[in-house]
């Protein structure tokens, strides 16, 4: 007798089951940077340092990091639908338990559990709704997912500073809670795993799952606190580079040739793919980086406050939200690797446009290159997402996604250190150069002191006083030009490191499935 076919799964609007995913993924992506700027606030409450408050953050993105290229393997061994409501129902849960965290401790260990559920949505759902729509509609789709992972983002620092101010931290989780239950009520109702969605025949490669966590954990924490501890200064964080290192080679060499390897790296060998995922990682790199020096800037330098300043960021996600779907549609017309020169280049110049401000940039000085900014990473996200898996097999692409993802997010984790780090370093080298010119022999240094100082007298400073008060204003004046060019010089070397990339695109085909009436797998 004829081994019984699995059932097929029931047709679902793919907008639906799009809308099932999504939420739970947006709610996640968010917590990644809600947040940042309540951290005084959490410190001040749970009686820690800001330093030790840091740990928050850290703790979630190494459980997240740490999950997330597993997921494809944990989606065939408990099933994608299961998996799926099973890390927003803990997410959720998690949620719950850190807004009614007592300490700090506690507070941790509830984020290490939000990451580590979390960690699975991002590629869950997003090999979901490639396979949900047709491939000709998978522009659309990544256009829909894109909104979420690019906004999410950006939206974080705004959301957690209003619910921070006009509430208490605690809201920036509780708010998660309705949302996650709306995310597995719909998706217990709509989503549905595909036939070749199966468990497969081979025991677990727990030394590749141990590998996985000792080494993207250890690099995640390096990654995180290096430029806090001054790099390999600390003897911790160069112990853990150490680990880091050796355990990520002993898992590359363990999956390459372990039967049923945890992580499918042969999915690489698709020069389409790999040069996807090495250009997803420099936009993330970019993107993170970029996002976390403009809010720095404006508050040091700008004097805006931190609330301002989260506002300030949002044209950014203004120009994805409504750059995405007219990609998704643009994507039907034309071929996705020229909208990704488009995007590439028009990333590039905003980028260049950012390294041009100065310190008497107003609001609008910042908000043109960021709304443009928005629409060049829609037309980067969307097509090269759409480009990466189209020659990627179902049956691989929870797989193919959880590297994509992990990528994008040790890209950011990556750009993030650069850029703080650069900026510091490059900051210490212009103080020293500017620093040079400021003495008594010099007529306008001269001057500025002799100004300063008779500022200093006429609000009643006496004479040793105004002098000492004048010379710190002039080094305060140095430091400040000084990380004027260093901001400068960072976003100048970012907008670079866009059209590095460009090359990439020779290696990568043309998708076979972009046009409407392509035909189908």
């Amino acid at each position: 007798m004829a081994a019984q076919a699995p059932p097929l799964a029931p047709v679902v609007n793919p907008w639906i089951v799009g809308s099932a995913v999504m939420l739970g993924t947006f709610m996640e992506v968010l917590d990644t940077t809600v947040v940042n700027v309540s951290l005084p606030h959490i410190a001040g409450s749970l009686s820690a340092t800001v330093d030790e408050a840091t740990w928050v953050l850290t703790s979630y993105l190494v459980a997240n990091a740490v999950i997330l290229p597993m997921t494809g393997w944990l989606a065939n061994f408990f099933g994608r639908k299961r998996l799926f409501m099973a890390a927003v129902a803990g997410f959720t849960v998690a949620s719950f338990f850190c807004a009614l965290a007592p300490n700090l401790p506690a507070l941790i260990l509830c984020r290490i559990v939000q990451g580590a559920t979390g960690g699975a949505m991002q590629p869950l759902s997003q090999a979901v709704m490639l396979e949900a729509f047709p491939p000709a509609g998978r522009g659309k789709a990544m256009a829909m997912w894109g909104l979420g992972i690019v906004v999410a983002p950006m939206l974080g620092p705004v959301l957690g500073g209003w619910l921070t101010d006009h509430y208490s931290w605690r809201w920036i989780f509780y708010i998660n809670i309705p949302v996650g239950i709306a995310s597995v009520v719909l998706a217990k109702l709509f989503l549905f795993d595909p036939p070749y969605i199966r468990r497969r025949a081979g025991g677990v490669d727990y030394w590749g799952i141990g590998m996985l966590a000792v080494g993207i954990g250890a690099l995640q924490v390096v990654l995180d606190k290096g430029q806090e501890e001054d790099w390999f200064a600390a003897h911790w964080i160069t112990a853990l580079t150490v680990v880091s290192a050796v355990g990520i080679l002993a898992f590359l060499i363990r999956e390459l040739r372990v039967q049923h390897p945890v992580v499918q790296l042969r999915v690489l060998k698709n020069r389409t793919y790999a040069a996807g995922v090495l250009m997803m990682t420099v936009v993330g790199f970019v993107l993170y980086g970029s996002m976390v020096l403009l809010p720095i800037f404006l508050q040091t330098l700008l004097g805006y406050p931190a609330i301002d300043a989260g506002i300030a960021m949002a044209p950014r996600g203004l120009g994805s939200f409504f750059a995405m779907p007219i990609v998704g549609m643009f994507l039907i017309r034309f071929d996705p690797r020229k909208l990704l020169v488009v995007g590439l280049s028009g990333g590039a110049f905003t980028l260049y446009q950012l390294s041009r401000i100065n310190l008497n940039a107003g609001y609008w000085d910042i908000f043109w290159p960021q709304l443009f900014q928005g629409m060049a990473m829609a037309l980067l996200f969307v097509p090269l997402t759409t480009t990466s898996m189209d020659p990627i097999p179902k049956e691989e692409m929870g797989n193919a996604t959880s590297i994509f993802n992990l990528m994008r997010n040790i890209g950011g984790s990556m750009g993030i250190a650069a850029a703080t780090t650069f900026l510091a370093r490059r900051q210490q080298v212009h103080i020293n150069v500017l620093g040079s010119h400021v003495d008594v022999y010099n007529p306008a240094a001269r001057q500025m002191l002799q100004g300063a100082r008779a500022a200093m007298l006429a609000h009643g400073a006496d004479s040793a006083t105004a002098t000492r008060q004048a010379f710190a204003a002039l080094f305060g004046s140095v430091q400040q030009q000084a990380a004027m060019l260093s901001f400068n010089e960072t976003f100048h070397v970012m907008a670079l490191l866009f059209l590095a990339v460009l090359p990439l695109l020779l290696v990568m085909k043309k998708p076979r499935h972009h046009r409407a009436g392509s035909p189908a797998h």
